[in-house]
């Protein structure tokens, strides 16, 4: 699916599909994290099951003042333990699925807040 943000200073996610995310237009295979202030960068995980503390704890580092876990293909929630580090910076942390992730990050970046969109991408089924 395509997405038509309105014209931004900021990193877009302009489009997303089974398997990847487009950024700025530029095609990105495998989970991301990508944030209003120029954070971009590979997440370590390419199954809800591989996710964990450290994968939360390195987004905590970005002192962001929210966070927008998208979950993947459809919504799962992480491990509340697994949001301590977010929690003790007073970080918030809001989840959805991948696709809602992508527009609910666009609108917020768009707004000039400084939010991080830590993005969970899975493969297409069978592949």
């Amino acid at each position: 699916m395509k997405l038509q943000p309105d014209k931004s200073d900021v990193q877009t996610l302009t489009a997303h599909g089974p398997g990847w995310v487009a950024i700025n237009n530029e095609k990105v295979e495998g989970s991301v994290v990508v944030g209003s202030r120029g954070e971009r960068f590979a997440w370590d995980c390419t199954r809800f099951d591989q996710l964990g503390p450290e994968q939360f704890a390195q987004l905590a580092s970005l002192g962001a003042e929210l966070v927008i876990f998208g979950s993947g293909n459809r919504i799962r929630f992480p491990q509340p333990a697994w949001l301590q580090p977010l929690m003790a910076q007073r970080t918030g942390v809001e989840t959805m699925d991948t696709p809602a992730a992508c527009r609910t990050y666009n609108i917020l970046a768009g707004e000039g807040r400084h939010v991080i969109a830590a993005l969970l991408v899975e493969s297409p089924a069978g592949g």
